[in-house]
């Protein structure tokens, strides 16, 4: 399974961006999906998550009300629409997947390359 994540970029605190992850030579629709984040200096942390049928989500506290994950099995691709964005939300962003849901770092199996989010103050 290939992972390519985009849609970073610089923005304002208060803004938003759409993050957008795409996925090839597996069966998405069978996969469980995550967003994690690394900021520069800190542990990647799980940001949302979300079963292949999208029946579960999980987002980590600090994103609730905020964040939210979404998935199109047809096409492939899962999202992360990002809003009311703060400075501390700063990080490379990556998505991975995974065969069950689960909020465990080391159950993701493949990882996309990344794709940096930079809010200002």
């Amino acid at each position: 399974v290939q992972l390519q994540a985009s849609g970073g970029g610089l923005v304002q605190a208060g803004g938003s961006l759409r993050l957008s992850c795409a996925a090839s030579g597996g069966t998405f629709g069978r996969y469980a999906m995550g967003w994690f984040r690394q900021a520069p200096g800190k542990e990647r942390d799980l940001v949302a998550a979300i079963s292949w049928s999208a029946s579960s989500i999980y987002y980590a506290d600090s994103v609730k009300g905020r964040f939210t994950i979404s998935r199109d099995n047809a096409k492939n691709t899962m999202y992360l629409q990002m809003n009311s964005l703060k400075p501390e939300d700063t990080a490379v962003y990556y998505c991975a997947t995974t065969d069950r849901f689960t909020v465990r770092l080391y159950d993701f199996d493949y990882w996309g390359q990344g794709t940096l989010v930079t809010v200002s103050s």
